[in-house]
């Protein structure tokens, strides 16, 4: 009992004084540096429900779009996920997650993810003579994609490590490049890397984590190279009804799952996303979440709500969530899934 209660402060004092490190949040020094930003977005309703604060969360195939320690522990032989999200001028994103486990857990879990991202049609043009000052080059499709690979491993029945690569490329259209109207296509593609660790400490329910998601090296389309929208997120939870005596309940029809994650991106200033989930029988869900500092596009509250049960043979759920935005309209996700 005393190695676990040191553990867990030594675990929370390093998150406590990493996200008192000097910060940035007051300028825009670290903002705009970064291309393939739809690596970044939060695409699950479950986690986007509770603010994003998926890093110490088992969510079995889904826990590669965050975590990858968080497929190990999967009690199924197998997990599938799919979701979809209408963000901001009707960007659309479409995802999707499966993870096998053989020979009952021996040689860890592997699993795959892909996401689809569709920009719409948009309206090309170039400079021209004329007196509007441009000619129109005829519509174009934007588009995006991301396909990865990843392992976890129970190291014990409380650690979990796990790692993911992936292969994302972007279709940005065609650019005129002379008078003539040749042009040339607007594509890249890149690998990426997504690894972490989670330890449950058995104690109260406690969990603490930790994740590194989109590392690569720098990629360019013509002059300018960029990096990947990187970040190290390292997160803390606790069960409610297992911290205190007033909430506790025998028969273990609640729990009450409370959530902070500090974010360090290398595209924005440092982060803490706070999130919350209140279950019944583990069969229905409420969350909620909010970030601080808002993000660049005034990101608000988020909430959602989950259902799920066994039917025959198979686990089958559905999610949702909603996000507030003070300039744009909310956004909307939804998805669903399967154990077998």
């Amino acid at each position: 009992m005393k190695s676990r209660i040191v553990t867990i402060i030594a675990l929370s004092c390093a998150l406590l004084v990493g996200l008192s490190a000097p910060s940035v949040a007051q300028d825009n020094t670290k903002r705009a540096q970064t291309g393939m930003g739809f690596l970044k977005q939060s695409l699950s309703p479950k986690v986007a429900g509770m603010g994003g604060t998926g890093t110490t969360l088992r969510l079995q195939s889904t826990s590669l779009f965050y975590n990858p320690a968080g497929m190990a522990q999967m009690d199924n032989y197998g997990h599938a996920a799919f979701s979809t999200m209408q963000w901001i001028a009707d960007i659309n994103y479409n995802s999707a997650s499966v993870s096998l486990r053989p020979a009952e857990g021996t040689y860890g879990v592997i699993g795959f993810t892909f996401m689809q991202v569709s920009y719409g049609e948009l309206e090309g043009t170039r400079r021209a003579g004329n007196d509007q000052g441009y000619v129109s080059t005829g519509t174009f499709s934007p588009n995006s994609w991301a396909f990865g690979i990843g392992y976890a491993y129970p190291v014990t029945d409380r650690i979990s490590v796990g790692a993911k690569v992936k292969y994302a490329k972007q279709n940005l259209g065609p650019s005129v490049m002379s008078a003539d109207g040749a042009t040339k296509q607007n594509e890249l593609g890149t690998g990426a890397y997504d690894f972490g660790i989670q330890y449950d400490t058995d104690y109260k329910g406690i969990q603490v984590a930790m994740n590194v998601r989109n590392f690569s090296p720098e990629v360019q389309y013509e002059r300018q190279s960029f990096e990947l929208p990187m970040e190290l997120s390292v997160g803390i939870s606790a069960d409610m009804f297992e911290m205190t005596d007033w909430l506790s309940d025998p028969n273990n029809n609640h729990s009450f799952n409370v959530m902070l994650k500090g974010v360090t991106p290398r595209d924005f200033s440092e982060r803490m996303h706070f999130g919350g989930e209140y279950a019944f029988m583990d069969t229905f869900f409420l969350r909620g979440g909010y970030t601080l500092p808002k993000s660049s596009l005034e990101e608000g509250f988020n909430a959602g709500a989950g259902f799920q049960t066994s039917l025959s043979g198979f686990e089958v759920g559905a999610d949702y969530s909603y996000t507030s935005f003070d300039v744009f309209n909310g956004v909307n996700r939804v998805g669903i899934n399967v154990g077998f």
